[in-house]
C-alpha cells in the first residue's frame, strides 16, 4: 500500500459492531458510497468474511460469502486483480431461495475497487476491535451460535503482513 495508490484507497472505511443478541451491523464505505446491513447469527458471518478475504491471497480469483439478513441475503463477491480487489455486494430477497442463484439474479447494491491490503487492513482492524470490546466470551454470548473467529483473523493478518506493503500501524497484541 504505497502512497501512490490513493485513487484506489481514498476513504475506505469498514466496521463490524455487535448490535444485540445474534445481530451485527456491518458497514463499508469508500467515500462516495456506503453499504450497511444488519447481519444475523444464522451464519458465521465474520469468519466467512475473514476467510473470504484470505482467498484473495491465493491462486483463485473469485471468492464469495453471504450474510443472512433474515430473510434476505447479502452476497459479497470479491475478485482479485493482482494487488487489488473488486468488491460487489448483491442483495437477494430470500436467502433460502437464492443459495444456488447466480450473482446476477440479485440486485447489485454496492461496488468498489480497492487495494487488497487496505481492504484487509480495515477488516482486520474492525475484527480486532470487536474482540477488544467483547472478548471471546462476550462475543460468544452476543453472537450465540458461533465463537469469535480467532483462527480466521490470525490467517488473514498473517497473509496481510506477509504480502502487503502496508504502511499503517498494526496491533499485534491480539490473537
Amino acid at each position: 500500500m504505497s502512497k501512490g495508490d490513493d485513487k484506489l484507497t481514498a476513504g475506505l472505511q469498514f466496521s463490524w459492531e455487535l448490535s444485540g443478541s445474534g445481530w451485527a451491523t456491518c458497514r463499508i464505505a469508500d467515500g462516495p458510497s456506503e453499504r450497511m446491513d444488519i447481519v444475523s447469527y444464522c451464519t458465521d458471518a465474520l469468519a466467512d468474511m475473514l476467510y473470504g478475504l484470505t482467498g484473495l491471497y491465493g491462486p483463485g480469483t473469485v471468492h464469495r460469502f453471504s450474510f443472512d439478513l433474515e430473510p434476505a441475503e447479502s452476497r459479497w463477491v470479491l475478485r482479485g486483480t493482482g494487488p487489488n480487489a473488486e468488491i460487489a455486494i448483491y442483495r437477494f430477497p430470500d436467502m433460502s431461495a437464492s443459495f444456488d442463484a447466480p450473482d446476477d439474479d440479485g440486485t447489485l447494491v454496492w461496488s468498489s475497487r480497492q487495494d487488497r491490503g487496505v481492504l484487509s487492513h480495515a477488516v482486520i482492524e474492525a475484527a480486532q476491535s470487536v474482540l477488544r470490546i467483547h472478548g471471546e466470551e462476550g462475543y460468544r454470548a452476543k453472537w450465540v451460535q458461533h465463537p469469535f473467529p480467532v483462527a480466521a483473523l490470525q490467517d488473514l493478518r498473517r497473509l496481510h503482513l506477509r504480502d502487503d506493503a502496508c504502511d499503517l500501524q498494526h496491533d499485534l497484541s491480539l490473537p
